[in-house]
């Protein structure tokens, strides 16, 4: 894995490199994905911005998560554009540190597969928030320059648009698991982060560590029922207006030298 080292942020990486099923790879410096960005160093808003690139970030925390954390470094770069994007139903105070997030969407996520309850909520993420979820990898593929998607911990709701916009393009089945499972090597770091604000602090006590590592059997759980439920992740994205035109506008996005 291509791991960006931060001093603000722990879980960052570049998906270049990522091999598709037609023989080809995506590229580096197109899209990233990074856990919180509230802490970043005015040497990591360097290295983002002016030694790769990024000029799109597209936020997935919900508002009420954006508002308690306060604005952002990126936040006061002109030539970054943020697309504020939650994939969370608009209710409560829900973040995705794990408790009070799960805790709401419990039941839903059970009753849609309830042999592994966290994929059963990424399958929400595609009920509760399709808009949400077709606009931010609309802002992957029309970004002009590197585009970051983050959320908290950069692992459920990150890892779950992240996986769309791969296998959308065509890279391989074991490497979007494998890419969503990397964040497992950074899951001590991204926790001790996550405590020390008082937005997430609290979710994080009410559930063991362990719960919040990501295992590959959920990713592929995930990809599994989207085949299963709607013909793919082509499918859904064609049925939510994400057609081919978008398709091949991402595909040159990631994978054209």
């Amino acid at each position: 894995m291509a791991w960006i080292n931060l001093d603000g942020a722990v879980n960052v990486r570049d998906l270049g490199a990522l091999p598709t099923a037609d023989g080809q790879s995506t590229v580096a410096h197109r899209l990233l994905r990074a856990d919180n960005l509230q802490d970043l160093s005015p040497s990591d808003v360097r290295l983002l911005v002016q030694d790769i690139g990024v000029t799109t970030v597209v936020d997935l925390r919900s508002p009420t998560e954006v508002a308690a954390e306060g604005p952002g470094p990126l936040t006061r770069v002109e030539s970054v554009r943020h697309a504020y994007l939650s994939v969370l139903p608009e209710r409560g105070t829900a973040t995705d540190a794990a408790a009070d997030a799960l805790a709401i969407r419990r039941d839903g996520a059970r009753s849609r597969y309830p042999d592994d309850v966290r994929a059963g909520y990424y399958l929400g993420y595609l009920e509760d928030r399709p808009d949400h979820v077709v606009a931010a990898l609309r802002s992957v593929a029309q970004a002009p320059g590197a585009a970051l998607v983050h959320c908290a911990a950069g692992k459920d709701r990150t890892g779950v648009v992240v996986a769309l916009a791969l296998s959308a393009v065509g890279v391989r089945r074991d490497a979007v698991v494998a890419d969503y499972t990397a964040t497992a090597d950074r899951m001590h770091a991204v926790l001790g982060r996550l405590r020390a604000s008082a937005t997430y602090a609290a979710d994080l006590d009410k559930a063991p560590d362990d719960d919040h590592i990501p295992r590959a059997e959920t990713m592929a759980a995930f990809l599994d029922q989207v085949d299963d439920r709607y013909g793919g992740v082509l499918g859904w994205l064609s049925s939510r207006g994400f057609g081919a035109s978008d398709v091949a506008s991402l595909r040159v996005k990631m994978l054209d030298a």
